[in-house]
């Protein structure tokens, strides 16, 4: 996976989510070099400071000085984009692209190309040029291995103002297994708390859609809500809301639904002598892999305390061991603990006699 994905990836998934923040999965990453053909001798910004408001996006020049080392005719019209990270301030855009740059000048071994990087509001803070990229695609999703050419070019300082936020709400709250769900989004000015006036469009996405393609965006209402479903399997998935922008969004959130905590255990002996261990095997719905389960036993009648403790397997099973402390009937059950997406949950309570 380039370097320019994994910050697509995080330009996206970095934005804050009001709800639960998708774990991250490790990814295999292949061999990854700058293009040994693409020399970069100067970059520079229209403009070294910028405020913007609202949803709106200030366009600023952006200018590269190159040489693009071939003689193949269809590189004759190669384009370069220019990359800019956060390196100060406060807002929810971490890289903006100065996307498609096209050669105005010189040749192709030698020349100038020029375009615009559009800010917007949610880029507050400063932003430096790191590096330059040749080809149409920046997310990698044609398999090139290729990253930036790396440049240390001019900063640009962002004023944003009246910046927007999302509120994104799941409805039921807890999606139940084998169930669709709606996804609430609302767009509303950060400074007032109000919506704008205008209805603005959003893209609310499931699974890769939220990352390797555009898969659309609707408008709101006058509000600034949208709505949008989704059928049982789309659960098991990232889902994100986005404001789109042409190489990079304004503002977007992922996130996974919040699921129920379903746990069964069934002890492996129903009775057995005080002291000795007892294996109790269960599941938990979902298979919620590495998320902790504790026995609990049930002390004076009253209180369920820990007794011991194991990790649900990749299969969704868990075993943990039970050891009757007297004779007579013990009470027992297994407790998965609010993990990840998954609420809290217990099994039924079983008994263990020990004699």
């Amino acid at each position: 996976m380039s370097t320019r994905f994994r910050m697509a990836i995080t330009a996206l998934a970095g934005m804050v989510s009001i709800l639960v923040a998708a774990p991250a999965t490790a990814m295999p990453t292949a061999a990854q070099s700058p293009d040994p053909r693409l020399t970069v001798t100067a970059v520079t910004l229209g403009r070294t400071a910028v405020a913007v408001s609202g949803l709106n996006r200030v366009s600023v020049p952006v200018t590269v000085k190159a040489g693009y080392n071939s003689d193949d005719p269809i590189y004759a019209n190669t384009l370069l984009n220019v990359f800019l990270q956060r390196t100060g301030g406060i807002g929810a855009v971490p890289l903006m692209v100065a996307g498609h740059l096209t050669r105005t000048a010189g040749t192709l071994k030698n020349g100038t190309w020029t375009g615009t990087v559009d800010v917007p509001s949610t880029a507050n803070g400063t932003f430096h040029v790191f590096g330059v990229l040749a080809g149409e695609t920046l997310d990698g999703s044609d398999g090139s291995s290729t990253t930036e050419t790396l440049f240390n070019g001019p900063n640009i300082a962002v004023t944003g103002l009246h910046q927007p936020k999302l509120g994104v709400s799941v409805i039921p709250r807890v999606v139940p297994f084998g169930s669709g769900f709606q996804v609430k989004a609302a767009i509303y000015d950060s400074t007032t708390g109000k919506p704008y006036s205008s209805r603005i469009l959003l893209q609310i996405a499931n699974e890769h859609l939220c990352i390797e393609y555009d898969a659309g965006s609707k408008y709101t209402d006058a509000a600034g809500i949208l709505f949008a479903s989704f059928p049982a399997a789309a659960a098991d998935y990232v889902t994100c809301v986005r404001v789109r922008g042409k190489f990079f969004d304004t503002l977007g959130t992922t996130f996974v639904v919040r699921r129920p905590g379903i746990v069964s255990a069934v002890p492996s002996k129903t009775s057995a002598k005080v002291g000795t261990i007892v294996p109790v095997n269960g599941s938990v719905r979902g298979a919620p892999a590495g998320c902790a389960v504790v026995l609990q036993r049930l002390y004076a009648g009253t209180q369920w305390r820990g007794v011991s403790t194991g990790i649900v397997r990749s299969s969704g099973r868990l075993t943990v061991n039970a050891q009757p402390p007297y004779v007579g009937n013990v009470s027992y059950r297994v407790s998965l603990p609010t993990c990840n997406n998954y609420q809290a949950g217990v099994s039924k309570t079983f008994v263990i006699r020990g004699i």
